[in-house]
């Protein structure tokens, strides 16, 4: 179970996913967080998402549990602000958090959940640290491989998806909707299992 306490009925999660706003940024790898969240909405008929809390947001239910989805549209470099002020408002506590983003040092395709930790450079991460105080919230490390030079991975991350990655991005995207119940039953290794792309 990884220490993850199963929701309960009248608890509520915050599902956060990272990226930029603006559609030049849409299809970038560092976007995955914010299609990662798009596509549970779609999976499980929120309503559309409103403006607040500098962010886009909806609420909605995944298997009898309420669930508040949010898009910072702060800039990645500032996700924290808005991420502290949903969570302040609906008085949600960081482990309760489960924040969807990209990752550099997961495989393409592959999955990583932890909780806590260092932000491993991640700007979004570092911003919700500092916002909130704690690093407590829960990570789901969305894959997106590294360019192999530290150099390349600015332009990299603000690139789109090259179309050979369609091939598992897609699946991938559709896999964690589909299976985001395992995440508030507490069964992360189940999760891993099943939205890996191999």
């Amino acid at each position: 179970m990884f220490g993850f306490s199963r929701a309960k009925d009248n608890d509520m999660r915050l599902f956060v996913g990272l990226g930029n706003p603006d559609h030049q940024y849409k299809e970038n790898r560092h976007n995955i967080g914010f299609m990662v969240v798009d596509a549970i909405a779609d999976e499980y008929g929120f309503p559309p998402f409103k403006s607040k809390f500098q962010g886009q947001i909806s609420e909605g239910l995944i298997a009898g549990q309420k669930i508040i989805l949010l898009k910072p549209q702060t800039y990645m470099n500032n996700s924290g602000q808005s991420v502290k002020a949903a969570a302040h408002f609906f008085k949600i506590p960081p482990a309760h958090i489960i924040v969807f983003h990209d990752e550099l040092d997961v495989a393409p395709g592959k999955v990583k959940i932890k909780q806590g930790g260092g932000n491993a450079g991640h700007n979004g991460l570092k911003s919700i640290q500092a916002h909130l105080g704690t690093a407590d919230f829960w990570r789901v490390r969305m894959g997106i491989g590294h360019p192999g030079d530290k150099s390349r991975v600015h332009s990299y991350v603000l690139s789109d998806f090259a179309k050979a990655e369609q091939e598992w991005l897609k699946p991938l995207l559709e896999s964690c909707a589909r299976q985001a119940g395992l995440l508030l039953k507490g069964d992360l290794s189940g999760f891993i299992e099943k939205v890996t792309v191999t």
